[in-house]
């Protein structure tokens, strides 16, 4: 079983390795490119169209195909995404080519998250999603360590991304594990949801504007600016690590205190830290524990979330509920770069740090507001999971909400 385990983890490891230093690439590269800001701000917001898209349908895909024909479909989108990428450079094309990278994306990760939870053993759940996260952070913050080091220009960073990818899909599809059995998830009506936890609504869609808009436009901007590569590279790594580093405290106090509290607490925290960062100094010793303080607030948005609506819903829901709120994020997703663009274009980069700071002000104070009011609802086995918004849809044997950073 850890064998079997281990091969999935290890894939979707070179998937975020990839993934991480492509977002980054691709923001980077628009500036080269000197598309219109619009056109940046749409090119990246495509890709959360195809991962939104994808949130909704991978699910049943997966059902009809099972997981290892489904693995493979979804990695063959994102290496031709990734191929047509190299070859034509085109705002439209780059676009559509997006979508599909996005669909493909998080494809992959619900085939891998639901193959986890039917292989690993209740005891050892915790576990095995752990050393998942662990390894996808890592992942993330070495894709960032690329940026430095390879060229924007030509099709070289664009091969090496193809071969991570291929590479996991060989893994993957080479792997002797037994394909889980799907069974059909139970569905959840919209509006039960919004009226039972109506902050972990709110909270899903604002902190995925927040954190698309922060890696699609932050390095855009420095790229801009003339600002060096690999400085660029550190600035996102911290983000990066202080999204790992904040994890397992929040994790703790999640489970200790009133979530909505909590959420209210980060949700302030990110903004106080996006203001600080506009009126800092451009010394990296000064900026970039900041900006590791915005990463961590940032990570741990949407976990908190998903753990208060758990709080609030049957446990029996538990996948309906991550797709629910998947697809909120999604939304926030596709909106965040979009709106990032547009205000970056008109106010530059301090709109931009005042739109995600004002934006999680609003949820801050929405969710302070209410855990002021309302108590809280009794908790039902529903602890802090490390998750971000690519949680499973297709869960086996039996539902648990863990999902990748």
């Amino acid at each position: 079983m850890y064998a079997q385990v281990g091969a999935l983890i290890f894939a979707t490891s070179l998937v975020q390795l990839a993934n991480g230093f492509f977002t980054t690439l691709v923001s980077l590269r628009l500036g080269v490119e000197d598309f219109n800001p619009a056109l940046e701000g749409l090119v990246m917001s495509a890709y959360f169209v195809g991962f939104t898209i994808g949130s909704v349908t991978c699910g049943g895909i997966i059902q009809r195909i099972g997981h290892i024909r489904g693995y493979a479909a979804f990695g063959g989108i994102v290496i031709a995404g990734t191929v047509g990428m190299s070859l034509v450079v085109d705002a439209l094309v780059w676009g559509l080519l997006r979508a599909a990278i996005g669909f493909g994306c998080v494809g992959l990760f619900v085939a891998t998250e639901s193959w986890l939870n039917s292989k690993a053993t209740p005891a050892l759940r915790g576990k095995v999603f752990s050393t998942y996260m662990v390894g996808t952070f890592l992942a993330l913050a070495l894709g960032q360590l690329l940026v430095g080091r390879l060229p924007l220009e030509g099709a070289t960073a664009f091969d090496i991304i193809v071969a991570l990818f291929a590479v996991a899909l060989v893994i993957v599809s080479m792997t002797r594990a037994e394909q889980p059995i799907v069974t059909k998830e139970v569905t959840l009506p919209y509006g039960e949801i919004l009226r039972a936890a109506p902050v972990a609504i709110l909270g899903a869609a604002i902190a995925g504007m927040i954190s698309a808009t922060f890696y699609a436009v932050v390095p855009s901007w420095m790229l801009a600016n003339n600002i060096p590569q690999g400085t660029i590279g550190l600035v996102m790594l911290s983000a990066v690590l202080g999204g790992l580093a904040f994890q397992v405290p929040v994790g703790w106090l999640s489970d200790r205190i009133d979530r909505r509290m909590l959420l209210g607490v980060l949700a302030l925290g990110f903004a106080l830290a996006a203001v600080t960062l506009i009126f800092l100094p451009r010394q990296l010793n000064v900026v970039l524990p900041v900006a590791a303080l915005l990463g961590g607030f940032m990570s741990t948005l949407y976990p908190v979330c998903v753990s208060h609506a758990m709080d609030n819903m049957a446990q029996e829901g538990a996948v309906s509920i991550s797709g629910r709120l998947i697809l909120m994020s999604g939304i926030g997703s596709t909106i965040g770069p979009l709106t990032g663009a547009w205000i970056m274009g008109s106010l530059n980069l301090r709109g931009v740090f005042y739109f995600m700071a004002a934006s999680a002000a609003l949820l801050g104070i929405v969710a302070v507001t209410r855990a002021l009011a309302r108590p809280p609802a009794p908790t039902v086995e529903a602890p802090f999971t490390v998750v971000a918004p690519q949680a499973l849809h297709v869960v086996p044997e039996e539902p648990a909400g863990a999902g990748v950073g």
